[in-house]
Protein backbone atom coordinates (compact mmCIF):
# COMPACT_ATOMS: atom_id res chain seq x y z
CA UNK A 1 0.00 0.00 0.00
CA UNK A 2 0.99 3.45 -0.91
CA UNK A 3 2.00 5.61 1.79
CA UNK A 4 3.07 9.00 1.60
CA UNK A 5 4.55 10.77 4.77
CA UNK A 6 5.46 14.91 5.42
CA UNK A 7 7.57 15.82 7.61
CA UNK A 8 10.04 19.04 8.70
CA UNK A 9 7.13 21.44 9.14
CA UNK A 10 6.99 24.53 11.77
CA UNK A 11 6.44 27.84 12.35
CA UNK A 12 9.10 30.37 11.56
CA UNK A 13 9.89 33.83 10.53
CA UNK A 14 9.53 36.36 7.67
CA UNK A 15 12.81 35.83 5.29
CA UNK A 16 13.25 32.42 6.73
CA UNK A 17 14.11 29.15 4.96
CA UNK A 18 12.57 25.82 5.57
CA UNK A 19 12.87 21.96 3.75
CA UNK A 20 9.76 19.74 3.43
CA UNK A 21 10.39 16.08 3.00
CA UNK A 22 7.78 13.87 1.71
CA UNK A 23 8.91 9.69 2.36
CA UNK A 24 7.17 7.48 0.17
CA UNK A 25 6.62 3.60 0.13
CA UNK A 26 4.52 0.83 -0.61
CA UNK A 27 5.24 1.44 -4.12
CA UNK A 28 7.36 1.36 -7.45
CA UNK A 29 6.89 5.44 -8.78
CA UNK A 30 9.35 5.21 -11.78
CA UNK A 31 6.24 6.21 -14.06
CA UNK A 32 4.79 9.01 -11.57
CA UNK A 33 4.90 12.35 -11.38
CA UNK A 34 5.30 13.41 -7.22
CA UNK A 35 4.03 16.67 -6.56
CA UNK A 36 3.59 19.64 -3.68
CA UNK A 37 0.21 21.17 -2.99
CA UNK A 38 -1.01 23.44 -0.26
CA UNK A 39 -3.92 24.84 1.35
CA UNK A 40 -4.63 27.72 3.53
CA UNK A 41 -8.01 27.87 5.65
CA UNK A 42 -10.73 28.79 3.79
CA UNK A 43 -8.72 28.50 0.62
CA UNK A 44 -9.05 25.76 -2.55
CA UNK A 45 -5.94 23.47 -2.47
CA UNK A 46 -3.37 25.15 -4.50
CA UNK A 47 -1.01 23.29 -6.57
CA UNK A 48 3.03 24.17 -5.57
CA UNK A 49 5.30 21.96 -8.15
CA UNK A 50 6.08 18.33 -9.01
CA UNK A 51 9.05 16.57 -10.02
CA UNK A 52 9.36 13.35 -12.29
CA UNK A 53 9.95 10.89 -10.27
CA UNK A 54 12.13 8.76 -12.33
CA UNK A 55 14.08 11.15 -13.82
CA UNK A 56 14.34 13.61 -10.77
CA UNK A 57 13.58 16.74 -13.35
CA UNK A 58 11.15 19.50 -11.72
CA UNK A 59 8.96 20.42 -14.16
CA UNK A 60 8.90 24.35 -14.97
CA UNK A 61 5.83 25.03 -13.93
CA UNK A 62 6.43 26.07 -10.40
CA UNK A 63 4.26 29.23 -9.61
CA UNK A 64 7.12 30.41 -7.37
CA UNK A 65 10.40 30.86 -7.78
CA UNK A 66 10.91 30.80 -4.05
CA UNK A 67 10.61 27.16 -4.08
CA UNK A 68 12.69 23.96 -5.21
CA UNK A 69 11.52 20.47 -5.91
CA UNK A 70 13.75 17.86 -5.48
CA UNK A 71 14.03 14.27 -4.52
CA UNK A 72 16.67 11.63 -3.67
CA UNK A 73 15.63 8.68 -5.48
CA UNK A 74 17.98 5.94 -3.35
CA UNK A 75 15.94 7.03 -0.19
CA UNK A 76 12.48 7.38 -1.63
CA UNK A 77 12.26 10.76 -0.45
CA UNK A 78 11.16 14.10 -1.84
CA UNK A 79 11.76 17.27 -0.98
CA UNK A 80 10.49 21.27 -1.06
CA UNK A 81 12.79 23.89 -0.17
CA UNK A 82 11.78 26.97 0.36
CA UNK A 83 12.97 30.30 0.73
CA UNK A 84 12.34 33.77 1.65
CA UNK A 85 8.97 32.83 3.30
CA UNK A 86 6.58 35.35 3.63
CA UNK A 87 3.18 34.99 6.13
CA UNK A 88 1.42 34.52 3.28
CA UNK A 89 2.44 30.68 3.04
CA UNK A 90 1.34 30.09 5.86
CA UNK A 91 -0.67 26.44 4.86
CA UNK A 92 -1.27 22.93 5.26
CA UNK A 93 1.56 21.31 2.70
CA UNK A 94 0.72 17.86 1.05
CA UNK A 95 2.87 15.58 -1.12
CA UNK A 96 0.87 13.58 -3.55
CA UNK A 97 1.94 11.14 -6.46
CA UNK A 98 0.18 10.30 -9.45
CA UNK A 99 1.07 8.69 -12.70
CA UNK A 100 2.79 11.18 -15.17
CA UNK A 101 -0.43 12.90 -17.23
CA UNK A 102 2.30 15.12 -18.66
CA UNK A 103 0.41 17.78 -16.95
CA UNK A 104 0.13 17.04 -13.26
CA UNK A 105 -1.20 20.15 -11.91
CA UNK A 106 -4.16 19.89 -10.32
CA UNK A 107 -5.05 17.80 -7.00
CA UNK A 108 -7.55 15.30 -9.15
CA UNK A 109 -4.46 14.04 -11.05
CA UNK A 110 -3.48 12.45 -8.09
CA UNK A 111 -3.92 9.43 -6.26
CA UNK A 112 -1.91 8.91 -3.01
CA UNK A 113 -1.98 12.04 -0.65
CA UNK A 114 0.01 11.99 2.66
CA UNK A 115 -1.38 13.66 5.91
CA UNK A 116 -0.15 17.26 5.78
CA UNK A 117 1.84 19.26 7.70
CA UNK A 118 1.84 22.59 8.82
CA UNK A 119 3.83 25.69 7.66
CA UNK A 120 3.07 28.87 9.56
CA UNK A 121 5.31 31.59 9.13
CA UNK A 122 5.07 34.71 11.30
CA UNK A 123 5.22 38.70 10.38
Amino acid sequence: QVQLVESGGGLVQTGDSLRLSCAASGGSFDRWVMGWFRQAPGKEREFVGRVSWKSGTPYPDSPEARFTISRDYTKNVMYLQMNSLKPEDTAVYYCAAGIDLGTNIYPHDYVYWGQGTQVTVSS
